[in-house]
């Protein structure tokens, strides 16, 4: 017998098997569930779900309103929308009086648990190896790995699928000069990604210096800052950016996360979108308006009994290395405004340096020679979510998250999850099984004419060109 929570292999194939289960994957088992005729299962390799643990910093606040949950902003009536997820622990009437738009991060991750655990399609401790294309089934063919609680390998599996949506998500990324210092467990060396696992570590430390000008850097750097005493913080931050910049959060300005801004986008020529994109910044990697106030309310505050905090706050720097020396570590950064140098003597380090793609070639490899790719070997995605394939597969590989060259700035916010997940559903099954608005935002985008939405195809059945 499986054991419950387990997937057996399976002959038949499915008409969709998910691979990794974040929270873009269980907007989609959210929006599939129930519906007609469509079967499909979601595997993930963690043997419970975590939504960025290390993240979960006591009063930080979700940066999207709270309707950017799995469904609501395509199905409100949906049994998986975050209303209904507070209705089912008795905490409708608490959340009305609290009148919050934008949600603890620890509350939108206990949402996603619940969700997680209540969708029976949701198979977590399953580990996809390797993914192939069987003709004769005229399906994908998925080995995967078994897991057990302590994610050690307990079985191997194979099942079919006609069809595979690939959210994987992001990893940590470390810059190349302190790769080698991170990867030390002995040194005091991480990303914040791991932040609260190793706080009690970092507050022992005489000095701490942070790296990034983004949300997370703000967050741990405002963490850390109400944590030390005044005249004796040990704090530096650190940023590539010209500034500590806000959040673009312009009403305008947030249509850019729109479905008509990413239709726009996807339609620019390659060229164009590569050097739109690292213009935007500021719509992805600032730091939203209350977080830099409290940031200085902070700093104020630790001046009331008079001198100036022992904090640095410098933009416009790179480190260019790093080094373990007499127990400390160096940091030797360069101004990029000024292009000087200087060595920045610190005990401990957290790399607010963001996330980047898990690539996908060892996952697809059996299917490399499938896949068309543009002119900087990217797979190419069409307005479906689908990697472009060779007309010898039929079946579609959609993707999410893994698509900001193709679909721009708002691929990887969460506000645009449900919709992205919608238009799979609705290609998959050939029909509106959620009816989509065929216009988003006021700004109109380009000159060609009203936003609409894609066409209702089967997926498989209408490909772009190779």
């Amino acid at each position: 017998m499986t054991p419950p929570g387990h997937l057996s292999t399976r002959e038949e194939p499915l008409d969709l098997l998910g691979i990794g289960a974040g929270p873009f994957n269980l907007s989609l088992a959210a929006l599939a569930d129930g519906a007609p005729g469509l079967t499909s299962a979601f595997l993930d390799q963690r043997t419970r779900f975590q939504w960025h643990p290390g993240l979960l910093i006591d009063g930080a606040t979700l940066q999207v309103p709270f309707l950017a949950d799995l469904v609501s902003l395509v199905d409100p009536s949906s049994p998986w929308s975050f209303l209904n997820y507070l209705k089912t622990r008795e905490r409708l009437f608490p959340f009305y009086f609290a009148e919050r738009f934008h949600i603890p991060r620890a509350e939108y991750d206990a949402y996603l648990r619940w969700a997680a655990g209540e969708l029976p399609t949701v198979h977590f401790g399953h580990q996809a190896d390797l993914v192939r294309w069987d003709p004769a089934r005229q399906a994908f063919e998925v080995d995967f790995t078994r897991l057990d609680a302590d994610g050690a390998a307990e079985g191997l599996g194979r099942i079919f699928a006609r069809n595979i949506a690939l959210g994987i998500g992001t990893a940590p990324h470390i810059p190349a000069p302190l790769r080698a210092l991170a990867d030390d467990p002995a040194v005091p060396v991480l990303h914040s990604a791991d932040y609260l696992h190793h706080r009690d570590r970092l507050l022992a430390a005489r000095h701490i210096t942070v790296v990034g000008s983004g949300q997370s850097g703000a967050e741990v750097l405002l963490d850390l800052l109400r944590a030390r005493p005044a005249g004796h913080e040990g704090l530096t931050w650190l940023a590539r950016t010209p500034a500590f910049a806000p959040m673009e959060y312009s009403k305008l300005g947030l249509e850019q996360f729109t479905p008509d801004y990413t239709r726009y986008f996807h339609g620019l020529p390659e060229a164009t979108r590569d050097q739109v994109l690292p213009g935007q910044w500021q719509l992805y990697k600032g730091i939203d308006h209350d977080t830099l106030a409290a940031v200085h309310d902070e700093l104020y505050r630790h001046t009331l009994h008079g001198g100036w905090p022992d904090v640095t706050l410098t933009p416009g720097l790179d480190v260019t290395a790093a080094e373990r020396a007499h127990g400390r570590i160096d940091l030797t950064v360069h101004h990029t405004q000024q292009h000087t140098r200087a060595t920045l003597t610190t005990d401990a380090v957290v790399l607010a340096t963001g996330y980047r793609e898990r690539p996908l070639d060892g996952l697809l490899a059996p299917l490399d020679d499938h896949i068309r790719r543009d002119d900087a070997g990217r797979p190419r995605i069409d307005t479906q979510q689908r990697i472009v394939l060779d007309d010898r597969i039929p079946g579609s590989l959609f993707v999410q998250n893994a698509e900001r060259h193709t679909h721009g700035v708002g691929t990887p916010d969460l506000g645009l999850a449900a919709w992205r997940s919608a238009v799979i559903v609705n290609a998959l099954t050939g029909r509106e099984i959620h009816p989509l608005p065929r216009r988003t935002a006021f700004t109109t985008f380009g000159l060609d004419g009203t936003p609409h939405i894609p066409s209702r195809t089967r997926a498989g059945a209408q490909k772009e060109t190779p």
